[in-house]
């Protein structure tokens, strides 16, 4: 067993997004704190920082070939091109709404790829010489997608460029434990206690505190699964925009993205009304949240979003850009909370607000909350639930059965981190921060990624004879119901791996210490 620890600070990245038919908040997000979370991967001989994303599911870095403006002003360690086992397949991913699109581009590679102390053998990720994505400038080298194989541009690139692109998904399916992303081969190795990981984001702004964490095959240390509220992941047909089922298993709905069911949207207790406005050719009356690390906001239905801020601030107007802001008073704490599985899950009122000017600790802004697309073919979800949400809550993601998933479902688990005493708890941030000069508190801290390189990884590849023939023919025989577990295939089960990453506030480190930050 081997347990890397990192300490995970954020920076500034993605875009507010507005729906075009809807507009609201239509400005780039210049906020330069709790924007972007990296994570150090280590890939071949170059340690980096890449951005944590559970929105996508492609691993992609950009090398020192990329001469568009968001590569030449970055300020973290690119891939050397000229060091690249091109595969002499291309991609091209895309990110963002109607919006905020972006997109990056290159080719693709393949090579041994750490995290966490785990190194993969043979991972595919793109090498990225030409990108829009505003990642790359502002902290992070690219992206770490943590979604299913079904999401990832790079793995149908390679089985196209494979098999000369294959009318059926046979191929794709078969060679996910070969050539798909990086997390989801390795749940499929069974070296871990189980198919997933779990991820905390500490709060850096107007109340430091929090320990944010990355764990990989286990639930952090001291949380029981039974604390735990698990609801399924929900999945995408054909006619969804979904993946096609594979020949040897033509009944299995496969998943998409990290997206649940929601029961209600709440504010201060009283749950709004759902959005009038219609879905584009899919089934809309059923309301889902994508879980995405790689949104630093909330998004929402335009005229959800517009509701809620109405309500919160009574001067705001979507219509009139000098009262576009919605400005509210900083002493008055609110709450917007989903509910999940019959159970709500608040987005700490710390998180809902920023500060609006330097040395003003009167009035706040409420700009963590913006409007985006209705739901469409590929993306069926009507809420985003990125970083605010995600620093109030422990996510599990447990990527079940990825072959068989009706064998094994995909499901995602919710704790509440919100203390119960937080009224007491954001009266005391506000009354602090007018204590020192109007300001609230804020803090970054620049990651030494080279110590991602730690002694003592555990190297897993998917070559073993045994787990590539039950893989490639059957579903497994058991599996579990709820709790963390369950198998990719009936292969022994080996000694099991189990790693994390810890993002603290405390510096140190030691030969198992991998820090990481924001930069």
């Amino acid at each position: 067993m081997h347990s890397a620890t990192t300490y995970i600070k954020p920076f500034h990245s993605f875009l507010h997004p507005a729906a075009s038919k809807y507009p609201l908040l239509e400005h780039e997000d210049t906020r330069s704190e709790d924007q972007i979370y990296t994570v150090p991967l280590e890939i071949g001989r170059t340690t980096t920082a890449l951005h944590l994303d559970t929105g996508s599911s492609d691993l992609w870095v950009a090398t020192d070939t990329c001469k568009t403006e968001s590569c030449l002003a970055g300020v973290a360690t690119r891939f050397p091109a000229a060091s690249l086992n091109d595969t002499g397949a291309k991609v091209t991913m895309h990110y963002g709404d109607s919006t905020t699109g972006t997109f990056a581009s290159g080719s693709i590679g393949t090579d041994t790829v750490t995290v966490a102390g785990i190194a993969m053998t043979d991972q595919y990720f793109a090498a990225v010489d030409n990108t829009t994505n505003p990642t790359v400038r502002y902290g992070a080298a690219g992206l770490f997608g943590l979604g299913f194989p079904s999401g990832s541009s790079i793995q149908k690139a390679a089985v196209n460029h494979e098999f000369n692109n294959p009318t059926e998904t046979d191929e794709f399916v078969h060679g996910t434990y070969l050539d798909g992303p990086i997390l989801p081969r390795i749940s499929m190795t069974n070296q871990l206690q189980a198919p997933m990981f779990t991820i905390t984001l500490q709060r850096n702004t107007i109340d430091i505190g929090g320990s944010g964490l990355l764990t990989v095959g286990k639930l952090p240390d001291g949380i029981d699964n039974s604390s735990l509220t698990w609801v399924p992941v929900r999945l995408y047909s054909e006619q969804d925009g979904g993946m096609k089922p594979p020949r040897f298993a033509p009944g299995e709905i496969y998943p998409y993205r990290w997206e649940i069911d929601l029961d209600g949207v709440f504010l201060d207790g009283k749950k709004l009304p759902e959005s009038s406005i219609p879905a584009k050719d899919v089934d809309g009356k059923r309301v889902s949240a994508l879980i995405d690390t790689g949104n630093s906001l909330i998004r929402g239905p335009a005229d959800v979003v517009k509701n809620v801020l109405s309500q919160v601030s009574p001067a705001f107007s979507a219509n009139n850009p000098a009262a576009s802001h919605a400005i509210l008073p900083c002493a008055t704490p609110h709450t917007l909370a989903f509910q999940i599985g019959g159970k709500m899950f608040p987005v700490d009122p710390r998180d809902f607000i920023r500060q609006n000017d330097a040395g003003d600790a009167v009035n706040c802004v409420a700009d963590n909350l913006v409007a985006t697309d209705p739901p469409s073919k590929s993306t069926l979800f009507r809420w985003s639930l990125g970083d605010p949400f995600m620093k109030s809550n422990l996510v599990a993601f447990h990527y079940g059965n990825l072959t068989h998933p009706s064998a094994d479902p995909p499901r995602i688990g919710f704790l509440s981190m919100v203390p119960q005493n937080i009224s007491a708890v954001y009266a005391a941030a506000v009354q602090d921060a007018r204590n020192n000069g109007g300001n609230f508190e804020s803090t970054y801290h620049v990651a030494p990624t080279a110590s991602a390189a730690a002694e003592g990884q555990i190297t897993v590849s998917a070559s073993a004879p045994a787990f590539a023939t039950t893989l490639r023919l059957a579903a497994p025989s058991s599996f579990p119901t709820n709790a963390p577990g369950g198998s990719n295939s009936g292969a022994m089960i080996t000694p099991k791996v189990r790693s994390e990453l810890e993002l603290s506030a405390s510096a140190g480190c030691s030969d198992q210490v991998a820090f990481l930050g924001f930069v």
